[in-house]
């Protein structure tokens, strides 16, 4: 025989949801304005500056060097501490789902079933006996109506959490991508520096060995031969020491790479032999060195003109407004305290004796049991709530605008440098070349019998440096394009108008 089932159960899903439409969509929390930029609002125009961000990203394709570009992929994908911000995302995105669960009820099903005996002397009749009962039931339980929307407001507040959890995360892209920019182009540049160091000791060395010749013959006093050895001494310091700083350099990648880094994508001065002298011993002539390997680049130069609404694509600035989002909604959430509150408990189901009279008619059962919350007193605990709310607001706020001010100081600070960089370089070009040239007349003069090696060591002291110098300045030229690079969000756009986004994964 077929049991149908009672009218009172199927009319059970009715009971139960009926409770969602009473909830009202009021919100108590303050509309959400994003402030007015606390900066000018353009960067000066003056200054050569970024050109307007372009939707959508493509990569590192913006990355000149391809060896480079391979490394920030790699980075991106192994770098320890970038793993730990997305993993930040995930842990913020499951307290979201858990936040938004609140606004809908929790149902769920039970059934039981029990039997139980009497003793026989404590029945009317002295007679033992057996009994059973068996049900399912269907209900919620402590569920809020969210009248003034505490509960969406803790929801909002829970998904601000969670964009601002992927902000920081983007952040810590364009951060790491910067990183391993500048800890190549510092790699290329201490090599370069060991380079140099180690043709000027080569250099000095085969002077010392022709001053010896002549000292050994009389025709170079001893205090000449000293003033050259010192000069290989220094030489074979300077070598000691970038070597140390290239060894590190590399470790320093490899970190920030979370791999060992393969030396065909290092860049080309480290893996580079030293270069060949080319002397005319038999003239007496100073050997020359041969040219270094070509300056690492990173990234192309901008076009100019940028509004500073362009930092508001900087993750740090879109982090710090989704925290005064998530303020803003907390202020909603103390608001609600001050009212009433009403949860739900319900229930529906079947109860009987007999298994097979579960789902018999007339055996339905349910319960509805509501409850208010009505505040009365609380010893401003509410009011206090409530401040403390308004005050973290105004502390976001006030954040909000200070990352503002920073970034747009950073992009600044990047311009003012970038606006004399390219006169610093032509300037010590000219005094690399200066120096060079004072070098070959004190050597001359020196021959000629008309100076002393004193002018000879002056001139390559100041080469020397003028050579160091223009390695430093090359590399500041590269770091200041990374600067802006990171100053601007990780968005760049180069004049060929190739735009690129490393915040986007």
């Amino acid at each position: 025989m077929t049991v149908m089932p009672s009218l009172t159960l199927s009319r059970a899903p009715l009971l139960l949801t009926a409770p969602l439409l009473l909830s009202a969509c009021m919100s108590l929390a303050p509309p959400h304005q994003a402030p007015a930029l606390p900066v000018p609002a353009t960067f000066d125009a003056a200054a050569p500056g970024p050109a307007p961000l372009l939707p959508g990203g493509s990569g590192t394709s913006f990355v000149l060097d391809a060896r480079l570009r391979t490394l920030l992929g790699m980075a991106l994908a192994d770098n320890r501490d970038l793993r730990v911000a997305v993993l930040a995302v995930e842990r913020a995105r499951a307290q979201y789902g858990i936040a938004q669960a609140e606004r809908l009820p929790t149902l769920n099903a039970g059934a039981s079933a029990s039997r139980t005996r009497t003793a026989d002397d404590l029945t009317p009749a002295g007679r033992g006996n057996t009994a059973s009962q068996y049900s399912a039931s269907i209900g919620l339980a402590s569920w809020e109506i969210d009248f003034w929307g505490r509960v969406r407001n803790l929801n909002e507040a829970a998904l601000q959490e969670f964009l601002r959890s992927q902000a920081n995360r983007d952040s810590a892209r364009i951060a790491l991508g910067a990183e391993v920019m500048l800890t190549w182009l510092n790699l290329d540049a201490d090599a370069r520096r060991l380079h140099l160091a180690r043709a000027t000791l080569a250099t000095r060395e085969r002077q010392l060995e022709l001053t010896r010749r002549t000292h050994e013959l009389g025709a170079a006093s001893g205090l000449t031969l000293a003033q050259v050895q010192t000069t290989v001494d220094s030489a074979r310091v300077d070598a000691a020491a970038f070597e140390t700083l290239v060894a590190r350099g590399r470790n320093a990648l490899a970190l920030l790479i979370g791999n060992p880094v393969p030396d065909n994508l290092l860049p080309a001065s480290v893996t580079a032999p030293a270069p060949p002298l080319r002397s005319d011993v038999a003239q007496g002539e100073a050997p020359r060195l041969q040219a270094a390997p070509e300056p690492a680049t990173a990234l192309p130069d901008l076009p100019a003109g940028a509004p500073s609404q362009l930092l508001l694509a900087r993750p740090d600035v879109r982090a710090a407004e989704h925290a005064l989002a998530a303020s803003n909604a907390q202020i909603g959430v103390a608001r609600a305290a001050f009212f009433p509150s009403i949860t739900l408990t319900a229930s529906a189901g079947t109860a009987s004796n007999e298994l097979s009279g579960l789902f018999a008619g007339g055996n339905g059962i349910w319960s509805f049991a509501p409850q208010i919350r009505l505040p009365i007193f609380d010893a401003g605990r509410n009011q206090a709530n409530l401040r403390v709310a308004e005050v973290a607001r105004e502390t976001a706020l006030a954040q909000y605008e200070r990352v503002i001010q920073v970034a747009f100081r950073e992009v600044m600070d990047a311009l003012a440098d970038r606006a004399t960089l390219d006169e610093r370089l032509a300037a010590q070009r000219s005094l690399a070349a200066a120096a060079q040239r004072a070098l070959e007349l004190s050597q001359a003069r020196f021959r000629l019998g008309a100076d002393n090696y004193l002018a000879v060591l002056d001139a390559e002291r100041a080469l020397y440096a003028a050579q160091q110098g223009l390695i430093g300045l090359r590399l500041a030229e590269q770091a200041n394009r990374v600067a802006l690079f990171r100053a601007l969000g990780g968005q760049w756009q180069a004049q060929a108008g190739a735009p690129a986004e490393l915040s986007k994964p």
